[in-house]
């Protein structure tokens, strides 16, 4: 329980923080343009807000449902749908009064300062912590070894990534992407390169057996056996725990992905075992069952050994600053792509969406500030992605109409305004509705 607190905590203060920068924004530009704001809220308010204080012509206040905040400015329609002010004649302190110029840049603010605020955090960690990442090249030294569905799409234990759409990723992170969404692998599979396309089909398997055996995983070069199954050949041939395999038939092995294309080749069959015990080194003959395994566990990829995988840049601060920037906008592509697979209907892809019921997961139960800030940028960049997305309700839809107002000379009617704005609503209320639905399935199904 109290990991989940903390969790919770993370989640709220990372939500608290990129609500009230991105909207702070929007009130930032409006205040130089002299445009009145009437309210000032930190998450939604629906029936009623947890505090609100009037401050000179401004209501500051915080919700009780943490999806979001507003602010609402004077003379704007907006998801508030309140028509009472838009009634009357236009005043200068008025949205509307505004030129379309002003109005775009107070419409674009908040999506400026998330992008701002993604900078300067990356510009930070980068300058404090470095860049740290798994790199793949030396993940994947002794080959990698891939979950069922991985294979079923065409990738077999022991292949090595080369390119992905003609291009070298030296990031595990961001190598799971760019296979989800990659029109052809290259990989090397034992001295050769061979192809491999994956079709949406592939993508849904993939992201459905994701979450329980992942995608892929480095192979350690050391073979050790872990547990050892009760009645099993392994116990029975007198292999013990801690026992290293190097080697089968008088044959060294480079890898658990030989070790089992050696007993797919030997089901039912004796082989000898060279193992090292305690420094010395032993030959035991085992049986392999007709399901091609000896009845042992391995030790599997610890923490210690994902360390050895990891690559540091430094960087010094004048460095970090271009830097910062390039992650920034590499982070914003790699949205785009993300996004890209989610509208893809076949893939699946949107069951996996997290909301507000599951998103706290993804933060460690131990308060850890490097994680925090990560994802903290990371999700501002989303928040800046999202709401600029031409949808009404959203920035990006009122950007879009302002825009449209600046190339045609035409201002648009306040009714069709009004009708876009509850089209806008009504399409941001069913993907909330998507997201909600997702977390109650997936908490019910305890996965």
């Amino acid at each position: 329980m109290k990991e989940i607190f903390i969790q919770v905590v993370q989640l709220i203060l990372c939500l608290s923080i990129l609500v009230t920068l991105h909207e702070l924004g929007h009130y930032w530009a409006a205040k130089y343009f002299k445009t009145r704001v009437d309210k000032f809220m930190l998450f939604f308010d629906p029936g009623f807000a947890l505090f609100k204080k009037k401050i000179g012509e401004t209501v500051y206040g915080v919700g009780w449902l943490p999806l979001g905040g507003y602010v609402k400015i004077a003379g704007m329609i907006d998801e508030s749908m309140d028509k009472e002010q838009l009634k009357q004649p236009p005043q200068p302190w008025e949205f509307r009064s505004k030129p379309a110029w002003q109005r775009l840049i107070i419409m674009l603010a908040g999506i400026f300062v998330n992008f701002i605020l993604a900078w300067l955090i990356y510009t930070v960690m980068l300058a404090v912590n470095g860049d740290n990442y798994i790199s793949i090249d030396k993940m994947q030294e002794n080959g990698l070894e891939f979950s069922e569905a991985m294979k079923h799409a065409g990738f077999q234990d022991g292949d090595k990534i080369l390119t992905v759409d003609g291009k070298h990723q030296p990031r595990a992170d961001w190598m799971v992407v760019d296979i989800l969404l990659a029109e052809q692998i290259i990989v090397d599979r034992n001295g050769k390169e061979v192809p491999i396309n994956i079709n949406d089909g592939g993508v849904k398997a993939i992201l459905n057996g994701a979450k329980a055996q992942g995608l892929y995983f480095p192979s350690p070069k050391d073979i050790v056996i872990d547990s050892l199954v009760p009645n099993g050949n392994a116990i029975k041939a007198g292999l013990q725990k801690d026992d290293k395999i190097v080697g089968v038939n008088n044959s060294s092995l480079n890898n658990f992905s030989q070790l089992k294309q050696t007993l797919e080749s030997h089901k039912n069959d004796s082989i000898l075992v060279d193992i090292i015990r305690n420094g010395q080194r032993l030959s035991l003959p085992v049986k392999v069952t007709d399901s091609a395994s000896l009845g042992f566990g391995r030790k599997g990829v610890d923490k210690a050994f994902l360390g050895s995988l990891e690559v540091t840049r430094k960087y010094g601060i004048l460095e970090a600053i271009p830097a910062g920037l390039n992650k920034t906008f590499t982070n914003l592509a790699y949205q785009i792509k993300q996004f890209k697979l989610i509208i893809r209907p076949k893939t699946e892809a949107y069951k996996q969406i997290s909301g507000p019921l599951r998103l706290f997961k993804v933060f460690d139960p131990e308060w850890d500030w490097t994680r925090f800030w990560n994802f903290t940028a990371m999700f501002s960049i989303w928040l800046a992605f999202i709401n600029l997305l031409p949808i009404p309700a959203l920035d990006g839809g009122h950007a879009m109409f302002t825009i449209i107002e600046m190339i045609t000379g035409r201002k648009m009617s306040e009714k069709t305004m009004e009708i876009a704005q509850i089209t806008g609503v009504v399409i941001l209320m069913s993907l909330m509705a998507l997201v909600f639905g997702n977390d109650i399935i997936h908490l019910i199904k305890g996965t």
